[in-house]
Order: C-alpha cells, then sequence, then structure tokens
C-alpha cells in the first residue's frame, strides 16, 4: 500500500446521532453520498459538525438533509461556505421515490443516523423512521437496564 494511503474499507466517523435509535424506530436504513463544498470537507475532515438536529427532507424529487450544522472552515476565506444550508443527499431516484411515499404517511420521518468518510468520500447512513411514543421508551430504557444487570449477574458467577 502506497505511503499516504487510506484504506477504502474501513469507515472514519466524523459525527452520530445517538439519540435517533432512542426517539425513533428505525425501519428502514441507506448509505448515501453529500454534496459538499471544499471547505464543507476541510470542517468535516477536522471533525466539525453536528447532525442531532438535522432531517430528511424530498423537494422536487431530490432528498436532502435541513439542519446539519457544519462549521465554517478557520483557514477559510471570502468563499467559505454557510455553516446552517440544506445540502443535496445523492441517492438513486429509485429510492428517492419509494421513501417519499412512506414519508407521506403520518408519523414517519427521514433522521440522519451518522455521517463519515469511506474512503475519500463523505457518507451519510440515513434512516426512515416513526416517532416512538412515551411508553415504548420506557420499555426500551427498561429492557436495557434488565440486560444490563443480567450481564454483571452473569460476570459475578465466572
Amino acid at each position: 500500500m502506497a505511503e499516504g494511503a487510506k484504506e477504502a474499507g474501513k469507515p472514519r466517523m466524523v459525527a452520530t446521532n445517538r439519540r435517533a435509535r432512542f426517539e425513533y424506530h428505525v425501519l428502514d436504513e441507506v448509505e448515501c453520498g453529500i454534496a459538499l463544498t471544499g471547505t464543507e470537507v476541510k470542517s468535516l475532515r477536522a471533525k466539525e459538525c453536528s447532525i442531532g438536529e438535522a432531517f430528511g427532507m424530498i423537494r422536487n424529487h431530490e432528498m436532502w438533509i435541513v439542519g446539519m450544522h457544519i462549521p465554517e472552515y478557520e483557514q477559510g476565506n471570502v468563499h467559505n461556505h454557510a455553516p446552517g444550508r440544506d445540502r443535496k443527499l445523492l441517492l438513486h431516484k429509485k429510492e428517492i421515490v419509494k421513501w417519499h411515499a412512506q414519508v407521506k404517511e403520518k408519523g414517519m420521518t427521514i433522521v440522519p443516523l451518522a455521517l463519515y468518510f469511506k474512503g475519500s468520500r463523505a457518507k451519510l447512513q440515513i434512516a426512515l423512521c416513526k416517532g416512538k411514543k412515551l411508553y415504548d421508551k420506557r420499555a426500551d430504557k427498561k429492557e436495557k437496564d434488565d440486560r444490563r444487570e443480567m450481564d454483571r449477574a452473569m460476570s459475578r458467577r465466572r
């Protein structure tokens, strides 16, 4: 392997949305590319990004990510990017049409789960989700606590 080359198969995480799996039932996931400018890529390589408040939207048969904050690049010049602008997601038309039909249903939304580099390309993992009710969140928390307690008991027996 060349000296400066990166491994293409190993993704480098930039940002994750840990609350997404707590707040929503994840029904379907897909990996997609993002249309970015040069200074946005440089900010992402510095691991500066927030996807917690972001969501997906379909406009004119194109998918967009809204609310993703990538701060301005510090060494950028006059041509620096706007931090909160909407960014186009790169998906096949067939996938966009399929998700558009499901998003029209009540309670369905598109949520970003993770942003990472795969080789030299920035990728965003998005999910089609349905919001959880309060009792679903409580049940998930109880199940997680029970599993953790069981693991502790098993480790004490050894």
